[in-house]
């Protein structure tokens, strides 16, 4: 068993979500993926993690998602994400400002991903030129569809397309990018997207271009066979665990079989292929933390385990690799560097003066949560969803 507060954990993924309904470039595909972030949040078992619906359905700002991360969770770095989807949002998801503020800030505590649309071809490319020279970031988030605002439907794109995939992975290989992290498992909605969820595109990718590491983002959510075999056969294939954090916080035992299943074929060796990533602030980080330091999984499923060979009980050096080994090694992260750098930032004197703040009281939001927990259920129930058309 770990102690959340002495291991050094980094979280692959943070996004300083835009959901503020003024932000909606398309009204309907936009509130329903923000109505779909809120359900993760409002399934926490603990009240005290659940943000109200009218707070929580905002724009948070960069510095709030940095407190949640560093002060009121044992975080170390932090990965922010840009995202794109700017057919439903007006300034994106995660703003390309917004990351060249945490890398700015804090940039010790602080790495980011750029993110560009594929199908835009060379202005896609010259869009993560401009990213990488702001950002300098570490890796490449994509995303396997594009929105057709005028047509009301998504455009599907595969990861091992040479029109569109190929060309931005050898730029990103030329700007100094080793790592692509791939939106899959997860469909963002009741949109026809064909099978870009599912997981074989990615044969493609990583079988012809080994020197590029592929991070499953949300991997194991589904297409879990399918996942287990890419990460037996390709070595460059990793699976971002983001979501499944709150799979374990929520239903441990179907956290195990899923993780069972993506070591399926690769055995015991495949927990050096997991990052650990909660996507804070969909959710609270810290409850997911705790868990997965106490977390083992349970003998009569272990017995079941492995296609060729049993594998192993998680250790608490798989652990550490999990929570921060994995992601330095693929990033030629310094831990023990970091670990110098930070020891007396603001963070780290914060957690010293209050090592276990409240859920979310360290953010501007706290005033307006307490006021609408004062006045009804801290969920509060969310308006009817948009019907979307389908295609």
């Amino acid at each position: 068993m770990l102690d959340p507060t002495k291991e050094f954990i980094i979280d692959a993924v943070a996004h300083p979500y835009n959901h503020s309904p003024e932000n909606y470039r398309d009204p309907e595909p936009a509130a329903m993926i923000c109505e779909m972030a809120f359900g993760f949040n409002a399934g926490s078992p603990n009240p005290e993690c659940v943000v109200p619906h009218d707070t929580y359905i905002s724009d948070w700002s960069v510095e709030d998602t940095a407190n949640v991360l560093f002060r009121e969770s044992p975080n170390d770095l932090a990965v922010v994400h840009t995202l794109p989807f700017g057919g439903w949002f007006k300034d994106r998801y995660c703003s390309v400002e917004k990351s060249l503020e945490a890398v700015q800030r804090w940039p010790n505590r602080m790495r980011a991903y750029a993110s560009v649309d594929p199908l835009q071809g060379k202005a896609a490319l010259d869009e993560l030129d401009r990213q990488v020279e702001l950002l300098n970031p570490t890796g490449l988030k994509l995303y396997p569809t594009s929105w057709d605002i005028d047509a009301q439907r998504q455009i599907p794109f595969k990861m091992d397309d040479p029109k569109f995939a190929f060309p931005l992975y050898e730029r990103a290989m030329e700007l100094g990018i080793k790592v692509v992290a791939v939106h899959k498992s997860l469909p963002t909605g009741p949109l026809i997207d064909g099978d870009t969820s599912a997981v074989g595109d990615l044969e493609g990718a990583a079988g012809t271009f080994p020197d590029l590491a592929f991070e499953i983002v949300h991997g194991g959510l589904a297409f879990t066979e399918e996942t287990a075999w890419l990460l037996g056969r390709f070595p460059n294939v990793y699976v971002n665990m983001e979501i499944l954090n709150f799979v374990l916080e929520r239903r441990p035992r179907m956290f195990s079989k899923i993780l069972l299943g993506l070591m399926k074929v690769g055995g015991t060796a495949i927990y050096d292929r997991f990052i650990w990533a909660t996507g804070c602030v969909v959710a609270h980080p810290r409850p997911g933390i705790e868990a997965f330091c106490e977390y083992l999984i349970p003998e009569d499923l272990l017995e079941e385990g492995g296609l060729f060979a049993p594998i192993e009980q998680i250790s608490d050096d798989h652990k550490r690799n999990i929570f921060a080994g994995n992601w330095a090694r693929l990033h030629g992260l310094d831990i023990e560097a970091t670990k110098k750098a930070i020891a007396d930032d603001e963070f780290s004197r914060a957690r010293r003066e209050d090592p276990n703040p409240q859920p979310w009281s360290t953010t501007s939001k706290w005033t307006q949560i307490e006021e609408e927990r004062r006045k009804g259920s801290p969920t509060a129930s969310a308006p009817d969803l948009p019907t979307v058309p389908a295609s």
